[in-house]
């Protein structure tokens, strides 16, 4: 029976009404996010077109909720097409008003976990077309016995041995594929953020060594497809069956499956060397000739700054201190987030304190409890506030003796902020920082720290402190953006190791002294110094 636009529009109104029902928190633990109409159109049109019009269409559908892409196979595809569909949704509150739903349609809908169902053994029975936008559950909200269970089943399925950090998507894409017949149809709706981390490596392995993957499509992050979700999707296509020799990846990127912004054809060859593909159709697959490959790794190391495990209890106003009559000793200077600082050159006093509007200061103190209850009882006092509150059993304060104690993080001569979203005044949603304070800084930002050449560089060319800040800033946003990692609504992130990954070629210009010996390693040139047979020292501090 073909679908009528009235049968759809009931769809969405008990969408509407069993979504109301569940709070969000509940909605995101079993990740329940459901797909708009027009967007399941958009796949199962595109389904329709990769599939010759004498298919007879096996339909699977694992995570099925109230059927969106049930109701597009319908719509797109002629009933006589349709030899067989079949859902599994696990959650009862969905499924037992949908089965009313599509009374009258030929739909096997099963109250069952997909994850432990039994696929078919004989390739007729298995399906040619699987569409299945999956459960988006972080590794976190899954169970030990639950995990377990799933890098088990999925390693039975294809061979692989999924990261431990995995999201529940990852499982539901290798365990499907003994669902899928031979040459069969897959098409995923998934978030994108496998593409560029480590834990997405056995994901991108599949998809280049046991299928051929057709197609990447990658939604520009603004436009975010779950208005529930802050996550950046993408529509993963592929066939079951093994790559052709010398073959190429369609990537696009932006508007409409049928109507992308960019399309390039990325050989796998280039995927299979590629830590990031989010840079593609963008980016080019041409290689960069001479001292190119510099990154900011072979110049800086670079780590994430303090995490303290409860902000607002370790990091206090001068205010606050004096209130509770806290020592100064016991405290260091710490910048506050970026959105507090007005400018991206932090100047200092006499003291090394930073001079800003917004002064913060770290409780940094790792005396035994009992020294600091006999020389710093009004610290004690306070460190008993925290006790009350619970902050001690904070994950990070439990894993510290004692618990208050605060990482060691030296201030850092270059920051760059950790995150930022790209539709701000500036267009940037990262900025470098030059600090010539004392304060170290917490971990929204990054802190680049030079290694002993470039240290001892700046030391000797403290005039070329600005110069390096100012190579930083001109690091063009695409190459930052290209590195990270984004998230639905535009939000950008960069960890240490991707940052450490970027281009450093923007240095050249300033450290012309800067060459690559025989064994790889990087090192600047001085005819005053030798700078191989002198200890390391630290950038002087301008005043």
């Amino acid at each position: 029976m073909a679908l009528s636009p009235v049968q759809e529009a009931k769809r969405l109104v008990l969408q509407s009404q069993l979504d109301s029902a569940k709070t969000l928190a509940e909605r995101n633990k079993l990740g329940q996010f459901p797909t708009p109409t027009l967007l399941a159109t958009d796949i199962l049109e595109y389904a329709c077109a990769l599939l010759p019009p004498t298919t007879r269409i096996r339909f699977l559908d694992p995570a099925f909720g109230t059927g969106s892409f049930y109701s597009a196979l319908l719509k797109c595809f002629p009933a006589r097409q349709i030899a067989t569909a079949v859902g599994y949704e696990i959650d009862p509150h969905y499924a037992q008003a949908t089965t009313n739903l599509w009374l009258g349609q030929s739909l096997d809908l099963r109250l069952m976990d997909f994850t432990r169902a039994t696929a078919p053994t004989s390739n007729a029975d298995k399906f040619n077309l699987l569409i299945c936008n999956p459960p988006y559950v972080r590794h976190h909200h899954l169970t030990h016995a639950a995990k377990a269970h799933l890098l088990q089943a999925a390693h039975r399925a294809t061979g692989l041995k999924l990261n431990g950090l995995t999201g529940l998507y990852g499982y539901f894409l290798c365990l499907a594929h003994v669902w899928l017949a031979d040459d069969g149809l897959a098409g995923w709706l998934i978030p994108s953020e496998f593409m560029d981390v480590n834990y997405g490596q056995p994901l991108k392995t599949y998809l280049l060594n046991q299928v051929t993957l057709l197609r990447i499509h990658r939604f520009d992050p603004m436009d975010v497809q779950f208005q529930d979700a802050l996550v950046s999707s993408a529509v993963v296509w592929f066939k079951k069956t093994p790559p052709p020799v010398n073959h190429v990846v369609a990537f696009t990127y932006g508007g409409t499956l049928a109507q992308p912004a960019i399309t390039k054809d990325i050989p796998a060859t280039v995927l299979r060397e590629s830590p990031k593909w989010t840079q593609y159709p963008r980016a080019s697959i041409e290689p960069r000739p001479g001292l190119a490959g510099l990154k900011l790794a072979d110049l800086f190391k670079i780590q994430r700054g303090i995490a303290t495990g409860a902000n607002d209890f370790f990091i206090l106003s001068p205010d606050q201190i004096a209130e509770h009559h806290l020592p100064r000793e016991c405290f260091i200077p710490i910048l506050p987030s970026p959105r507090y600082l007005a400018a991206d050159e932090i100047k200092a006093n006499a003291q090394g304190e930073p001079l800003i509007e917004r002064a913060r200061y770290l409780l940094n103190c790792n005396l035994p409890e009992e020294v600091v209850r006999q020389r710093y009882p009004t610290l004690w006092t306070y460190l008993q506030t925290g006790v009350a509150a619970g902050i001690d059993q904070h994950y990070l304060c439990q894993h510290r003796t004692p618990w208050y104690a605060q990482e060691v993080r030296a201030p850092a001569l270059f920051l760059c902020t950790y995150m930022g979203r790209q539709d701000t005044g500036t267009g940037r949603p990262f900025r470098f920082i030059l600090n010539h304070s004392q304060a170290t800084a917490p971990n929204v930002y990054l802190l680049l720290y030079p290694r002993p050449n470039l240290a001892l560089h700046l030391d000797h060319h403290p005039q070329r402190i600005k110069a390096v800040w100012r190579a930083l800033n001109e690091i063009q946003m695409e190459t930052l953006i290209s590195e990270g990692r984004v998230y639905g609504g535009g939000l950008h992130k960069l960890e240490p190791n991707e940052l450490a990954n970027a281009s450093a070629e923007k240095l050249l210009a300033v450290l012309p002294e800067l060459i690559r010996q025989s064994s790889g390693q990087l090192r600047l040139l001085d005819e005053r110094a030798n700078y191989n047979a002198r200890p390391a020292a630290k950038p002087k501090r301008r005043k």
